[in-house]
């Protein structure tokens, strides 16, 4: 805590609910989702404080159960992405000239709103629109996007108590202002918290935002932005917009007040962006400020020194927790021959035990990846890996879109390092394996740090400390988190700040103070006190 400075609360780490048998939390998350499956709610986009039907609707299913319709939404067009950004700027000057301790405290009561009476009601939104089990909605849906409300009031108290130092005679200060213009936030489907605090860490420090959700993720982050408005978010500040993404960047990176971008999604969409942005730079009036989180081939090395249990434990959780529908999830893995066959074993066993199907059984650990597209694509990659004789389906390979979109968690181990499941992003439960001869670790270093266009996240297993040195080293730009000795997941909001540079995006870490600089430009002013009255110095004499 700044002392002194408002005494803005000491963030901390939200305690997770573990929801067993018996629990109350329990209790009241089933009571959530029953109340919400019984319901078809009619979802609006919200543009200057005001609701806004379209009359074109669209459908919002479970993932796991997509006969039952859980929603509609309101799809727009380039006129409200045109009336969003209209509000934007007219909320603009009253927003950024509010105290900055209340913006806090908005932004504080949304974190004890999603902490208390919004708990349950945003896991429930988080597993039924997006498939997520109980524990996994948990981490997310409450506790990460508590964490980043929390922890971001406290970076900004700290950004704002940085300043220079003045000689005699002289006051220096800094002056954070928020950017001149509007912020588009473009959300994923796979983070409720990535939701909430993309258009809100842009937000806090007093820029106004219009935020576009990933259409599989648009139950959830109706929730969000009824929570917003319930701590007190002034109409305008955050505009959250529904449609084509072409067509509402079509008018977004065309207006001459468009200030900067907040991103997480696909390498390939960021990149046209970043394209788009620097054809139009012209026609800004500032630089916009670009940042963005996109794919990831994240990876775990096994040293021959590794113990096989926590190998095959790291896999299990790394790759297949969110049916590896994780940015950071365990994708491609390089075992030694040494362990694979302990490592295999293990991982057949545990797959086996596996319990899939919808998220209201909180008995199933896998549930359905998010929609028909990603369904496809997985199944493809899988169908193409069985008819490969250089390829051996180790566990899984079955899938099943009869009631939901079910993929069994796949291992399959490959012969070849460059194999195109190694190297090319699935977004799904699919993970390859490469065993290497165990004198061959130097060797598969360079492998891992060359074969992918990601630099998202990595793990290195070994209980011989000069490998660690050495691999810590040698993948110091293959990923930007890593992890030893555990999973490449499960990043915690003020313990380790996530994000990835090369093709994983700008690494402007989220869930630090790096990531809400991006959000404020500095001015520096000067004030002497006693101003000089003649232009010569001493040395003149």
């Amino acid at each position: 805590m700044l002392k002194g400075f408002f005494n803005v609360p000491v963030a901390q780490n939200e305690p997770v609910l573990n929801y067993g048998p018996g629990s109350a939390e329990r209790a009241t998350l089933k009571a959530a989702l029953t109340a919400a499956r019984a319901q078809q709610i009619d979802i609006p986009m919200y543009i200057g404080g005001k609701e806004v039907r379209t009359g074109k609707t669209l459908e919002i299913r479970p993932p796991h159960d997509h006969k039952h319709l859980l929603a509609t939404y309101h799809d727009g067009d380039k006129t409200h992405v045109t009336a969003a950004i209209d509000a934007a700027l007219a909320a603009k000057d009253a927003w950024e000239n509010l105290p900055w301790e209340q913006r806090a405290g908005i932004f504080l009561k949304a974190a004890d709103l999603v902490a208390g009476p919004y708990r349950a009601i945003i896991n429930a939104a988080t597993m039924l629109g997006q498939s997520k089990n109980a524990y996994q909605a948990e981490i997310d849906a409450a506790c990460e996007f508590i964490d980043f409300l929390r922890f971001n009031v406290q970076y900004m108290t700290e950004i704002y108590a940085q300043q220079p130092q003045s000689s005699k005679g002289v006051w220096n200060r800094v002056e954070h202002r928020p950017l001149e213009g509007f912020v588009f936030a473009i959300t994923p489907f796979n983070f409720t918290a990535i939701a909430g605090n993309l258009p809100a860490s842009a937000a806090m420090m007093g820029n106004v935002v219009v935020w576009k959700p990933a259409p599989t993720q648009i139950y959830a982050a109706n929730v969000i932005m009824k929570i917003f408005i319930e701590a007190g978010l002034p109409a305008g500040v955050i505009n959250l917009v529904y449609g084509d993404g072409p067509l509402a960047g079509e008018v977004i990176f065309n207006h001459p007040d468009f200030a900067g971008i907040h991103f997480t999604g696909s390498t390939a969409v960021f990149q046209t962006i970043w394209k788009t942005i620097g054809t139009n730079i012209h026609k800004y009036k500032t630089y916009p400020r670009i940042v963005g989180e996109t794919g990831g081939k994240d990876f775990v090395l096994a040293h021959p020194s590794a113990d096989a249990d926590v190998v095959s434990t790291a896999l299990i959780r790394g790759a297949f927790e969110y049916q590896g529908q994780k940015c950071s999830a365990a994708s491609r893995a390089y075992v030694p021959a040494s362990l694979w066959q302990a490592v295999k074993a293990n991982m057949q066993r545990d797959i086996a035990s596996f319990k899939m199907g919808p998220v209201e059984d909180f008995s199933n650990f896998i549930n359905a990846v998010i929609d028909e597209k990603s369904f496809n694509k997985l199944a493809k990659y899988i169908d193409s890996a069985k008819a490969d004789s250089e390829v051996e389906i180790v566990a899984g390979g079955g899938y099943d879109k009869t009631e939901g979109w079910f993929i069994e968690p796949t291992v399959i181990r490959v012969n070849d390092p460059y194999y195109v499941t190694m190297c090319e992003e699935l977004f799904g439960p699919v993970l390859s394996i490469y065993v290497y001869e165990d004198g061959q670790f130097d060797e598969v270093m360079n492998i891992i740090d060359k074969t992918s266009i990601y630099a998202l996240t990595g793990s290195i297993i070994s209980q011989d400390r000069y490998a660690i040195a050495e691999a810590t080293y040698r993948l110091r730009n293959a990923a930007g988190n890593f992890y030893i000795n555990d999973k490449p997941t499960g990043a915690v909001v003020g313990q380790q700040p996530f994000g990835g540079a090369r093709g994983s995006g700008t690494n402007d870490k989220a869930g630090s103070m790096i990531n809400l600089l991006r959000w404020v430009s500095p001015r520096t002013i000067k004030e002497t006190f006693d101003p000089p009255k003649d232009y010569r110095y001493p040395f003149l004499g």
